[in-house]
């Protein structure tokens, strides 16, 4: 896995995280696939996103990357913020998703792609940016799981 690019990306990513939010906020409270976030407050779901940006990187290069994920998760408090709000978990995936996808429209924008080395570099930063996302996403369901299973009321 080249480094220079993936460096490339992650910086671009982490020191531009919170234009990268405004813009998945922007996609996601429009969206007809995540109507629950349309009326969630701006600033903290830019926060989230803005937070989880940050945190690829770290993620992206440790040897244990879904633990890596999993505290990212639990440090920013997503799952709880998603549970408290009653959305349901195919627009918290739906929106997971936007915002992997943001990422690379955001490259794009920014032409970091440059050489043809660079391309052929980002397909391997592309498959470790789209694992560490599958990590996202499965961490989240088991915490979204552990935590529905403290608050169910017995019957």
């Amino acid at each position: 896995m080249s480094q220079s690019f993936a460096d490339k990306l992650l910086r671009l990513a982490r020191k531009n995280s919170r234009e990268i939010a405004e813009h998945w906020y922007s996609s996601v409270s429009k969206n007809a696939r995540t109507p629950s976030f349309h009326s969630l407050p701006k600033e903290t779901c830019i926060s989230i996103a803005e937070l989880i940006y940050q945190g690829l990187e770290t993620s992206y290069f440790s040897e244990k990357p879904q633990e890596s994920v999993s505290q990212l998760l639990d440090k920013i408090r997503f799952v709880e913020f998603v549970y408290a709000r009653n959305i349901p978990l195919p627009e918290a995936i739906y929106a997971l998703i936007i915002m992997r996808r943001q990422i690379w429209l955001y490259a794009e924008l920014q032409a970091i792609f440059v050489t043809l080395l660079d391309i052929t570099q980002s397909s391997e930063c592309i498959n470790r940016v789209v694992l560490i996302f599958d990590y996202i996403i499965y961490c989240f369901l088991l915490s979204y799981y552990e935590i529905s299973k403290q608050k169910r009321v017995p019957m």
